[in-house]
């Protein structure tokens, strides 16, 4: 084989090579990621009242843990209110942030907090172990299905957030957090949809959509959810 023929071929094989590389890194970064954000594949049954951030947050690790995950920090997406409010986004890190499948949710906060930028959705807001929470059902042409069509009749799509569209906390007043994740009973909580739908037109947001009916666990399942929240690692 001639010199000329032989530097072609090696250029050639090495573009393909550079090639094939960085498309199996934007395609396969997911494979190779590992998670850093789920949905609590169940509520703590105590409807508002998680033990304060500090529970909620002790029951991401500890769920993390058993999914294999618990090497890491995790915190709870969840604001509070009143003097020492604490935002929620100011809570989970910088991100980027990959769901159990490997799929990125978001590169950094300003994505996620992007209705139009970030991923969460019906088929990559999962759990701790990979499995997607029970979500508003859609025909064919994606308009979702009348209540009495769903799969159950109070999807649990509702997550707790106790933040606005920000991810920022709401001001003293009007309780959007069950007591600062205290209470069982009275006050309310800030709701956001898991699976971005509702049984309207268009998205829905992921961490405001619409307050709890009260603090309860069966108020949280009236309103269609069982108390899940959002976990993210902070390193």
């Amino acid at each position: 084989m001639k010199s000329s023929q032989i530097k072609l071929t090696l250029i050639t094989a090495i573009t393909l090579l550079a090639s094939s590389t960085t498309f199996s890194q934007v395609r396969g970064m997911s494979a190779e990621q590992d998670m850093n954000f789920f949905v609590t594949s169940a509520g703590s049954g105590h409807g508002g009242n998680l033990g304060g951030l500090a529970g909620a947050d002790a029951r991401c690790q500890a769920l993390a843990a058993v999914a294999g995950a618990g090497d890491q920090t995790w915190h709870a997406y969840l604001s509070t209110q009143g003097s020492n409010a604490v935002n929620a986004r100011d809570r989970i890190g910088s991100g980027p942030w990959f769901n159990a499948k490997g799929t990125m949710i978001a590169r950094n906060l300003e994505e996620l907090h992007q209705e139009e930028t970030n991923h969460l959705s019906v088929e990559n807001a999962l759990d701790e172990h990979g499995a997607p929470v029970p979500y508003v059902g859609v025909d064919n042409n994606g308009v979702p299905l009348p209540i009495e069509l769903q799969i159950t009749p109070n999807v649990e799509h509702d997550a707790l957030t106790g933040s606005d569209v920000n991810g920022m906390a709401f001001p003293a007043g009007e309780d959007q957090t069950c007591g600062n994740w205290t209470s069982n009973d009275e006050g309310s909580a800030m709701l956001g949809h898991i699976d971005r739908r509702t049984l309207g037109p268009g998205l829905s947001p992921w961490s405001v959509a619409h307050p709890s009916a009260g603090c309860s666990q069966q108020a949280l399942i009236n309103t269609g959810g069982t108390g899940r929240y959002y976990c993210f690692a902070t390193d």
